[in-house]
């Protein structure tokens, strides 16, 4: 049997992992029977990517390896590992004609090579996934066909030996080295009415946020957000957006942010905007913010109102994170 490593993609492909990375964490903390799916190998036609992860603990289940087609099947073998606390591979091959033409295919044309982690095994896993969750680092996961499991981020890490399910399925490679990216970070500097759409969308999408506003009453009237500003200090910001809806607050976050080496700074409001607070800003200024900035912010979609630039800002976000020119526009 050969040693073949295959490396995840970059974690744009995996979707957000975050909502099934952090339950996995508090249950693997707390040595709760949940499980943890970990797709690491795929062929074809596959709904999800090598790193994509979901939980399954008892009723309950977070994220999709599928559209729901394969995840009965999988719900079934996680409740096996739960009770067993022994690793599983799974591999699900949707390529058959015959079952296609038959009627009882999924729809798929593709193979996936799963693991089944039983989290109440794996304690120590929760304080890598802690820091990844603060995004401080990439996580790097190596799973072993025999049961070894090793995981690092930043300075914390674990190497555990599980036993294995016996499979009759044949798996030819005998190891893999997932990664999944720290999550990008984005700066709002105003929270203004977009925010409250704004917020929950770029988090479903897997960014963290970190929400800079200076007025006290735009604080008092969002509390809900407050929460976001937990962020590493140190972290690097990956974006910006200038929303403040106010002149000289937003003249004040450009010249802060020229400073900065953030790389996507985005500016709310019509090109006139830009234009007018661009006057006031001194050469040095400008020439550093150019290259970078974005004004106006968003895609032209369509619609008007906090929810429709809400929409339209979160698709230019994910559309440079993809490397789309369409987020350099």
């Amino acid at each position: 049997m050969t040693t073949s490593f295959f490396p995840a993609p970059l974690d744009l492909e995996t979707g957000n992992a975050r909502p099934a990375l952090r339950a996995a964490a508090d249950a693997a903390r707390n040595r709760s029977p949940a499980v943890l799916a970990v797709v690491v190998q795929t062929e074809g036609s596959t709904y999800s990517r090598a790193g994509t992860c979901v939980l399954f603990a008892g009723d309950e289940q977070i994220g999709w390896l599928s559209g729901g087609c394969l995840e009965p099947e999988l719900a079934r073998a996680a409740c096996r590992v739960a009770a067993e606390g022994q690793l599983c591979w799974v591999k699900i091959d949707t390529r058959d004609d015959a079952a296609l033409f038959s009627g009882n295919a999924v729809g798929c044309r593709g193979c996936q090579w799963i693991a089944l982690l039983p989290l109440h095994e794996l304690p120590s896993l929760a304080d890598c996934l802690d820091v990844w969750l603060q995004g401080r680092d990439t996580l790097r996961l190596s799973l072993a066909t025999k049961g070894l499991v090793e995981g690092r981020c930043a300075g914390s890490s674990f190497r555990t030996q599980l036993p294995v399910l016996k499979s009759d399925e044949a798996i030819e490679t005998s190891a893999w080295r997932l990664q999944w990216h720290r999550p990008p970070l984005v700066q709002l500097h105003g929270a203004g009415p977009e925010a409250l759409t704004l917020v929950p969308m770029l988090e479903h999408q897997g960014w963290l946020i970190q929400i800079v506003e200076p007025r006290r009453a735009w604080q008092a009237r969002l509390p809900a957000l407050q929460q976001r500003n937990e962020v590493q200090a140190d972290r690097q910001v990956d974006a910006a957006l200038v929303m403040h809806h106010n002149f000289e607050l937003d003249l004040d976050a450009l010249r802060l942010l020229a400073r900065s080496r953030i790389p996507f700074i985005g500016l709310l409001g019509p090109r006139q905007r830009r234009e007018d607070l661009f006057k006031v800003l001194d050469a040095g200024t400008r020439v550093a913010l150019e290259p970078r900035l974005r004004s106006p912010i968003g895609l032209a979609l369509g619609g008007r109102g906090p929810e429709a630039i809400a929409l339209s800002i979160t698709a230019q976000l994910q559309a440079w994170r993809h490397g789309s020119a369409l987020g350099s526009t």
